[in-house]
């Protein structure tokens, strides 16, 4: 299985390359993307000279153009793709139906990604990918178990990829409208949730308030580390608590499944964290590097490791082990 591991910068993608992965995503620096934050992403020149470096290592690259086009702006996705096939990308990776069709007969021999954020999670939705626009893989969304990957995979007519680490998201990709509802920034059409522009830390008394636009997402007591202050990852009072009401802030680790997914058929592994540092990208590749490499037994404590980098130092299987209906 491919190992497909995330770059924010040119800094993590020289990481990423050295630290044994097969390909690399990346995106541009604008809201082509649906990692849009400030200091992150490439310009067109950084882009091309990351895949350029990425390919004398015999490392691909996926540039992710996997925003929704807005009625009036489509030629700035239309510009991504141009500048993505031109810099050499491997593939592009593209959620917009009309984006895909643009690429589909302006750049024929492109390779298309289906990205997750399309949230083509059936076998008819995904052979109509195929048939429509020629796509080659699909990045199958984070809410299907391993079952459902599997009997997915079996019957597709394209290649699929799963997320098996990092940041997990509570709402099926491509459908989120919390960032909008308060900030009115979308993560589908503007490439960020819970844009920093918005984001406030606010001392009141012995505590650390965040806040999200208008919205308070959580309170801090001193000394206790403040987290980034996402709406879904938030501590509201509802039915009389203060719980996490939408999501726990905890990672997806799904690779004690690894021998599952290779048995599915699956041809690719993702790897979740454009938005985290170079430090972060080469501990989890490389350790997911050795895990691969390693014998099924041995893997448990080669991955023990990864627990320190992940989002409040817990992970879950996420729906992987989905066990309710």
């Amino acid at each position: 299985m491919e190992l497909i591991c995330p770059a924010g910068n040119s800094a993590a993608y020289r990481e990423a390359v050295e630290a044994g992965a097969d390909a690399v995503y990346c995106g541009f620096r604008n809201e082509t993307n649906a990692r849009n934050f400030p200091g992150l992403n490439f310009s067109r020149d950084e882009m091309a000279a990351a895949i350029a470096f990425g390919h004398s290592r015999g490392v691909m690259s996926f540039v992710a153009i996997n925003t929704f086009m807005r009625a009036g702006s489509e030629q700035l996705w239309f510009e991504a793709v141009d500048d993505a096939v031109t810099a050499g990308a491997d593939a592009v990776i593209l959620a917009d139906m009309g984006l895909m069709a643009y690429t589909a007969r302006r750049h024929p021999a492109q390779r298309i990604h289906v990205s997750v954020q399309a949230a083509a999670a059936s076998v008819d939705s995904v052979a109509f990918l195929v048939e429509a626009f020629g796509a080659k893989r699909v990045v199958l969304p984070r809410v299907l178990s391993l079952a459902e990957v599997r009997n997915l995979t079996h019957q597709a007519p394209c290649e699929t990829e799963v997320f098996v680490f990092g940041g997990l998201c509570v709402m099926a990709e491509g459908r989120c409208s919390l960032s909008s509802y308060a900030t009115g920034l979308s993560p589908n059409m503007n490439g960020v949730c819970s844009p920093a522009s918005h984001v406030r830390y606010v001392p009141q008394g012995t505590e650390l308030v965040s806040r999200l636009g208008d919205y308070t997402i959580d309170r801090f007591a001193a000394g206790r580390p403040a987290g980034y202050p996402t709406l879904c990852k938030g501590r509201f009072s509802a039915d009389g608590r203060v719980a996490h009401s939408f999501e726990d802030p905890v990672s997806l680790d799904a690779l004690g499944h690894l021998e599952e997914l290779r048995k599915a058929g699956v041809k690719a592994l993702k790897i979740e964290g454009r938005q985290r540092g170079k430090a972060y990208v080469a501990e989890v590749v490389s350790t997911i590097r050795r895990a691969l490499e390693a014998r099924p037994e041995a893997r448990p404590a080669i991955l023990s490791r990864l627990s320190r980098v992940s989002e409040g130092q817990r992970t879950t299987a996420g729906a992987y082990d989905k066990r309710w209906r």
